[in-house]
């Protein structure tokens, strides 16, 4: 059974850093990328960055493009996603999401239906 379980989240004030964490479980070498999202209180879902399990190229949104980081361990039981330089419209819930098929592109930054696994999320609010 496949378990994705963020952590990390908080309340920040503007300009401050966290670090999100996702723990995979499950997926064992069936784990092509690994993809954050974000949702905040009445907006859709939306891509903020995402990782190749195979080579580590990633994808940014260019709303935190120069300031997130994402990043994953080499047994890729862990993503990270590094927030620095936060900012109010950063709020939400986040979310790591997981893919068990082969493939890797732009769209897995903007597209849910790209991936297979979800976890249940951390709140993020950016507030001073």
């Amino acid at each position: 059974q496949v378990h994705l379980v963020e952590s990390g989240g908080g309340l920040v004030q503007p300009g401050g850093s966290l670090r999100l964490s996702c723990v995979a479980s499950g997926l064992g070498s069936d784990q092509y990328a690994i993809g954050w999202f974000r949702q905040a209180p009445g907006k859709e879902r939306e891509g903020v960055s995402c990782i190749s399990s195979f080579d580590g190229a990633a994808y940014y949104a260019d709303s935190v493009k120069g300031r997130f980081t994402i990043a994953r361990d080499n047994a890729k039981t862990t993503a990270y996603l590094q927030m620095n330089s936060l900012k109010p419209e950063d709020t939400g819930i986040y979310y790591c999401a997981a893919r068990a098929r082969r493939g890797w592109g732009r769209s897995l930054l903007s597209s849910i239906w790209e991936y297979d696994y979800w976890g249940q999320g951390t709140q993020v609010t950016v507030s001073s």
